[in-house]
Formats: C-alpha cells, sequence, structure tokens
C-alpha cells in the first residue's frame, strides 16, 4: 500500500469544503459572456468544466453508496469505452441545461456528496478499483475540484495561496507515488526531485501540482515524454 506520510495533519474534508466554495462563489457571480469561454481543459469550456463537475458528482455518490461497479457498467453499456468518452457523452448529455441550472444541481449534489465523506471519516469506500480508504478518495475528489478551480480561473486570495499550495503539492507527491510506484520522490530543500523511468527532474510545488494534474504542454520546460511520466491523469 502507498505510503501516506505526505498526508498527515491534513484534513481533505476541509480542503473539500474549500474548494467547492471558491468554485461556487466564482461561478455565482460569472458573466453570461463568460460561460463560453475556454479553459485550461483541452476542448473544454467553463461551462463544459462545470457540466463535468455535475456529471462526476454521479459516480461519487455511487462510491459513497457500494455501487461502483454499477456504475462503470452503466457507463459501458452507454458506449463509454473510456474515461473521455464518459466525460464527453455526460457533458453531452447536460446539453439542456442552462449555466446555472448546472450550479444549483451541483451545487446541490456536491454538498451532500462533501458530507457523507465527512461523516465516512476513515472508514473505507467503493471505487473503480475496489474497496479503499474514504479519507484518500476525498483528497482525489479535493485535487479534482482544486485543479478544476484553476482551469476555470478562479481567482485565489492571498491569504489561501501558501497553504493551498502546500496541501496540494503533498497530495502531488502521494498521487504520483500511487500511481507509479516505481518513482523515486524526495523533497529538498522546497522543492521535489523526482527520478525514474528514465527521467531525472528537479520541480517547485507550481511545476509540481500542474505535471501531475496534466497541465503541463509543449510551453514549459519539461519535454513531453518527461510530461507524460509525471502525468497521473488517465
Amino acid at each position: 500500500m502507498t505510503d501516506d506520510d505526505e498526508l498527515i495533519g491534513l484534513d481533505p474534508f476541509d480542503a473539500l469544503d474549500r474548494e467547492a466554495a471558491r468554485i461556487d462563489g466564482h461561478l455565482s457571480v460569472l458573466p453570461d459572456d463568460e460561460w463560453a469561454r475556454r479553459s485550461r481543459c483541452a476542448g473544454w469550456s467553463v461551462r463544459d468544466v462545470l457540466a463535468h463537475l455535475d456529471s462526476a458528482e454521479r459516480y461519487h455518490r455511487a462510491c459513497l453508496a457500494g455501487q461502483a461497479k454499477q456504475y462503470l457498467q452503466e457507463q459501458r453499456d452507454r458506449g463509454a469505452s473510456d474515461i473521455a468518452a464518459a466525460n464527453a457523452l455526460d457533458i453531452a448529455g447536460l446539453a439542456d441545461r442552462t449555466p446555472r441550472q448546472l450550479l444549483v444541481e451541483w451545487r446541490k449534489s456536491n454538498a451532500e456528496t462533501r458530507r457523507r465523506f465527512r461523516e465516512r471519516g476513515d472508514g473505507r469506500i467503493d471505487t473503480s478499483i475496489g474497496n479503499y480508504p474514504s479519507r484518500w478518495q476525498a483528497f482525489h475528489v479535493a485535487g479534482e475540484l482544486a485543479t478544476h478551480a484553476d482551469d476555470i480561473f478562479v481567482a485565489v486570495d492571498a491569504t489561501d495561496a501558501a497553504p493551498r499550495r502546500s496541501w496540494r503539492a503533498a497530495y502531488s507527491r502521494f498521487a504520483l507515488a500511487e500511481e507509479k510506484p516505481d518513482l523515486a520522490i524526495q523533497v529538498d530543500g522546497g522543492r521535489t526531485r523526482i527520478s525514474g523511468r528514465e527521467i531525472d527532474v528537479e520541480l517547485d510545488d507550481d511545476e509540481l501540482i500542474d505535471a501531475v494534474a496534466g497541465r503541463l504542454d509543449e510551453s514549459t520546460r519539461l519535454d513531453a515524454p518527461t510530461r507524460a511520466v509525471l502525468n497521473t491523469m488517465p
């Protein structure tokens, strides 16, 4: 099992609450002409990101209800051969919703998801990979919310920037170690050194967060093979 020392002292349920509140606050006052703006997610507008978040709630709730396998089978039955196809189908399936309707739906469903994660605490949860620590899954969901908040340009308050960067960097190291246990990951002087699979790089926290979330592109200093090794996104 993955070493979770990086996560000691961090509260994923508080992180979930904060990131959800940031997204909600931003989208609640978003001008109408901003919903079609291209996000950092390739091919997705700001509205598409919200539709994805709304759809993802069905997976989270299935996990909490012990029905992850049924949910995944339903997705395959719809013709979703992989996650990208499932995401595309989910977003298309919400095409009839206005952005405000999507926001109301996501706000309600996400609040229930966060409440139930907090209730589950240090217990276990059903997921696509089987029985899994609920606390770890809550970190994954918080990490996804934080990434998508950045994708849709949610501003970060100056007082929150450092602690937010800190927990996200710690989570990113955990997620990378979990996904690719053959990599050597060391923290040295506020930077993270990662070696293995023919790479040996040292990253600051912002680079690490974006690399693990698959948000680095050819404009960065890292070449494509290195970015691929660091990327944990499917």
